[in-house]
């Protein structure tokens, strides 16, 4: 049996998807553990096949006993400090629960991962990740969102977007999280729930026009910023193939643009990436003005994560760079307009619940600088920007270092000026 590593007890939450501080998850457990404890009904369809999957299939059979089985029975808390999910058994009697729940607003901490934090230590054990990145797996992981998705979809997921001045969404305390909302974003508030249909309605909400003005948009040596997001991480020379796996999470390009022979084209050139905010925008916009060349959609991981993160609730996020590679994502390639540039490429990657991306635009369309391109369903992940070794980039990281300390960088703001082609 596996010996679990000393657990750092780090809770910080880029981006806000998960608490501040340990309590309020633990709180926010219990209060699930509870409701399971009295679901006496049966599982949900979805959540059964999962069930059936893992008792017919040896390896996983294996996995989701033996992830479960390395805090020892007469510990009541994971390594982390949280109560103690018991088994697999355990684990889908919480799932059912969260299937018809929406995140509800806490002003000390968003639990945006709920699905995350049932799993938040075991998928960092050495069964948990063999578990996590096995394909028959995620199949399976993926009905499930999808099946949450649906909900988040439907009008009973409105139920949170009130004016509970604790727990809901538009309360006191979530406003002074959002101020000037109603000013923002496109909405009305004279209307239940500001107008807004469902939570997913809510979490794709549209700025109203003029609020976020596109960087010199007759200049197309101006790179705009593709997402509302917080700078990530910049790498030059990236690498065609390189060990993505390890603590450096270097990128890896045939694995991040899922073997497509286009990925030649970047080997050498420069790497952007950055995370968004559970209260930001979730839409996705041109970096540039050009033509789409090719979209693709790229089944991937969904909870696996990177072995250096360690036992922490936290660890998708410090994962961003080794999901690049493996999670699902959706790539769009637009050859720019200006010369300069050339071919470059946006993903959009899913980190955990946080996983289903749609793709506005099409092959031959001529976009411009700004115009919308795609969006994330339930709130928003991570993304990264590459382009080709010939491309002069200056970046403008608004005065701040790439990290998970940074904040947030306005969509279409200026984010890299391109110079004359290198050579």
């Amino acid at each position: 049996m596996n010996s679990p590593v000393k657990p750092k007890h780090k809770m910080f939450a880029a981006g806000k998807w998960m608490p501040r501080d340990r309590e309020t998850l633990t709180q926010w457990l219990l209060k699930i553990m509870e409701k399971a404890e009295k679901d006496t009904g049966p599982l949900k369809p979805v959540l059964e096949d999962f069930r059936n999957f893992i008792e017919t299939d040896a390896d996983a059979y294996m996995f989701f006993s033996q992830m479960f089985s390395e805090v020892p029975a007469d510990k009541k808390e994971s390594p982390v400090g949280l109560p103690q999910v018991r088994d697999y058994q355990h684990m889908l009697r919480l799932f059912n629960v969260i299937l018809t729940h929406a995140p509800d607003y806490a002003e000390n901490g968003l639990v945006g991962f709920p699905f995350n934090a049932i799993l938040d230590w075991s998928m960092a054990t050495t069964d948990g990740w063999a578990a996590f990145i096995d394909r028959k797996v995620n199949v399976h992981i993926k009905a499930i969102l999808d099946e949450w998705g649906t909900f988040l979809r439907s009008p009973d997921s409105a139920c949170v977007l009130n004016d509970d001045p604790r727990h809901g969404w538009f309360g006191e305390d979530a406003k002074k999280a959002m101020p000037g909302f109603a000013d923002e974003f496109v909405c009305d508030p004279s209307k239940p729930h500001y107008g807004f249909k469902s939570w997913d309605d809510f979490f794709i909400r549209e700025f109203r026009e003029g609020v976020r003005p596109v960087a010199e948009p007759d200049n197309d040596a101006v790179i705009a910023n593709a997402c509302e997001s917080a700078p990530f991480a910049i790498a030059h020379n990236v690498k065609l193939l390189d060990q993505f796996w390890i603590k450096a999470q270097p990128y890896a390009l045939r694995f991040m643009l899922n073997n497509d022979p286009l990925a030649e084209r970047f080997v050498g050139g420069t790497v952007y990436q950055a995370f968004l905010s559970a209260f930001s925008y979730h839409r996705w916009h041109s970096p540039v003005s050009g033509r789409v060349v090719k979209t693709a959609l790229i089944p991937g991981t969904y909870y696996s994560e990177a072995r250096s993160a360690g036992f922490d609730p936290s660890a998708p996020n410090d994962s961003q760079g080794y999901l690049a590679e493996i999670a699902t994502r959706a790539v769009i390639y637009i050859e720019a307009d200006n010369p300069d540039i050339g071919l470059m490429c946006f993903i959009a990657i899913g980190m955990a619940e946080v996983s289903t991306c749609e793709i506005s635009v099409y092959p031959g369309q001529h976009i411009g600088k700004g115009q919308e391109t795609g969006m994330f369903h339930f709130g928003g992940s991570t993304y990264c920007l590459i382009f080709g070794p010939h491309v002069n980039l200056e970046f403008d990281l608004h005065g701040q270092e790439p990290g998970l300390e940074s904040s947030n960088i306005n969509i279409n703001a200026r984010l890299a000026t391109a110079g004359p082609r290198l050579k």
